[in-house]
């Protein structure tokens, strides 16, 4: 008898299977989960099992993130500097000076997401100035959030925006006492201006981009991620640019499991893209590794509700529903799963509208959808999101605005923004996930961080203890919950026989550490199939180097995630200090400073 392909013993293992909730050894074989127990597994082995000691370490599911735009921030990965977890403005500022430096022609550097201010011990943006002394010949495009970019005056260059270049629709660029651009982007509301002016700059080569999507699934590996629902995102066209994720998934190579969502890219188009989608493919085409999932988060431009705190809520237009229930009905009559990115409960209060429309003409009859992120949603329209059998993907764009949601808004609407617990209480499906890498960074430790501590990013108090989830709630969210939303539960979300073998074997015990050291957290064996795809540490070397290209690349020199000590060096602020932080206008140029006004 045929032993185990893969044994990993002497661990603490968390395999959020009722049946079996805690062991200390698994056994693996062709990429399924074959037996769990102790050491007497060892047993079964024979020549050909590899056994991996885990020392004591705490091993749990592979993490899956239910809103993460993975297939775009693979392409984009290479040419990016991520400030994701960078502890000081000064620093980061170095780190940026340097890459100028390394960047050629007509390359840019970028800074695309993934940080907030508050995690800088300066508790400030940078300047436009600060750019352009950092970067005076090198294009810099720097986006914070969803509510502006700061490009210095290279960039302005390259794009050419100048004195007699207009503001376009719903952005503003804002220009100084004699109409010259300063090298402000704003969204006013909505963030198309950004991505527009981001669009503008170079590509990758396909060899190159195939180097920055297996580093950037290798990024995700080593925070534990094995699984991720790919939300599709703007500029992200189907099908030209999947073909990176299409060309590692006939070569096997993917070390994450991905399930991707339809993203249509054409206002007023949108019922043409889906018409056109439905005769090409549909969802479960693919395998375990690489599967079409159904439409959206876009499924029609007017339903955008831009999360831009800093600016009023927006109101949706008058059309939206005679555009939002044509591509509904379309999607359920070819059962096609949908989610839709919904931020305010007003906008939500449209869309249940159109949905319960539909469904009297074209019943749900238990059809996936779901929405993503909810932030405001009431209990009357979590009520009728049970209702018609809806989930809801959840992400942290929170810990990392939360600080402006707050003065917006107030302690009150702030404390159960997103309701969560509420969710729960329903039994609505709820899946974790970030939201990546435009706003929230892709660590998926921050979010889970910011589930249990109810904290920013920058240590500011979101929501009282009973708003928020204690380490299991938050790890089954981030594993079992995730499955729901690519309908694939029991494969995914425990360590049960027959289950994906989808594992990671962490640096600190989640369970026990000081919450604060929940974001330094990341794996040091990550495991997808039963197969080994990334070794930090002492498993170092179970998995081979993987170089960068090109060779200026940012990722060869910085990485990702930035560590500093396992932890960010930043002193948590309370909801005073969070507030008084806004008044005093810490997030924009020191005073005296007349680089730009917002």
């Amino acid at each position: 008898m045929k032993g185990p392909d893969l044994i990993i013993y002497n661990g603490r293992i968390s395999t959020l299977d009722a049946q079996r909730p805690e062991v200390t050894a698994v056994a693996i074989s062709d990429g399924k989960v074959e037996g769990l127990g102790g050491e007497e597994l060892i047993a079964d082995a024979d020549e050909h099992t590899q056994r991996i000691d885990a020392a004591g370490r705490r091993i749990i599911p592979g993490l899956n993130d239910s809103h993460i735009h993975v297939i775009r921030g693979g392409l984009n990965f290479n040419m990016e500097l991520r400030w994701d977890g960078v502890p000081s403005l000064a620093l980061a500022l170095e780190m940026l000076k340097e890459q100028a430096k390394r960047t050629p022609p007509p390359q840019w550097v970028r800074v695309i997401g993934g940080w907030t201010e508050f995690q800088f011990k300066e508790r400030r943006m940078p300047t436009l100035e600060e750019l352009n002394l950092a970067a005076p010949d090198t294009p810099v495009f720097v986006l914070h959030l969803y509510d502006r970019a700061l490009v210095n005056r290279a960039a302005l260059h390259v794009l050419g925006y100048g004195k007699d270049t207009p503001d376009p629709p719903g952005g503003v660029i804002e220009r100084d006492r004699n109409g010259n651009p300063t090298g402000l982007l704003i969204a006013k509301p909505n963030a198309m201006l950004l991505y527009a002016s981001l669009a503008k700059g170079p590509k990758l080569s396909f060899e190159d981009q195939m180097n920055s999507t297996r580093h950037f699934l290798r990024e995700l590996n080593r925070l534990g991620l094995t699984s991720a629902i790919d939300a599709g995102g703007g500029f992200q066209n189907y099908p030209d640019d999947y073909r990176v994720i299409n060309e590692l998934a006939g070569r096997e190579e993917l070390p994450l499991r991905i399930a991707y969502n339809l993203f249509t890219q054409h206002p007023k188009g949108e019922l043409a893209d889906f018409s056109e989608w439905v005769t090409m493919t549909g969802p479960g085409q693919g395998d375990d590794f690489l599967r079409m999932n159904g439409a959206g988060e876009m499924l029609v431009f007017s339903a955008a509700d831009f999360e831009d705190f800093l600016e009023p809520r927006p109101d949706l237009p008058s059309d939206m529903e005679g555009e939002l229930v044509q591509v509904v009905r379309l999607l359920v009559e070819k059962r096609w799963p949908f989610r839709l990115h919904a931020t305010y409960d007003e906008s939500i209060t449209r869309f249940l509208d159109v949905f319960e429309a539909v469904h009297r003409v074209v019943p749900f009859a238990g059809l996936r959808w779901f929405f993503d992120h909810a932030e405001t949603i009431s209990a009357r329209n979590l009520e009728r999101v049970a209702a018609l059998g809806g989930g809801i993907a959840t992400q942290n764009r929170m810990a990392f605005q939360g600080e402006y949601f707050l003065e917006r808004y107030g302690e009150r609407l702030t404390s159960h923004a997103p309701p969560i617990r509420s969710m729960l209480e329903m039994g609505i499906p709820v899946g974790a996930g970030t939201d990546a890498t435009r706003v929230s960074s892709y660590n998926p430790w921050l979010s889970l961080y910011w589930m249990v501590s109810g904290r920013t990013i920058g240590g500011s108090i979101l929501y009282p203890e009973q708003n928020r989830l204690t380490r299991m709630e938050a790890l089954t969210l981030y594993t079992r919950g995730s499955s729901w939303f690519s309908q694939e539960e029991g494969k995914k979300g425990s360590l049960a026989p027959g289950a994906l073998a989808d594992l990671a074997v962490l640096s600190s015990d989640y369970f026990t550490v000081p919450e604060e050291e929940i974001k330094g957290i990341e794996s040091v064996l990550t495991v997808v199939g039963g197969k080994v795809v990334y070794g930090g540490e002492e498993f170092g070397n179970l998995v081979p180097p993987l170089p960068v290209s090109p060779d200026w690349s940012p990722v060869g020199r910085y990485g990702g995630y930035h560590k500093v000590d396992g932890q960010a060096e930043v002193q948590p602020l309370h909801r005073g200090h969070a507030h008084a932080s806004l008044q005093r206008g810490w997030h924009f140029p020191p005073p005296g400073c007349d680089c730009f006004v917002y």
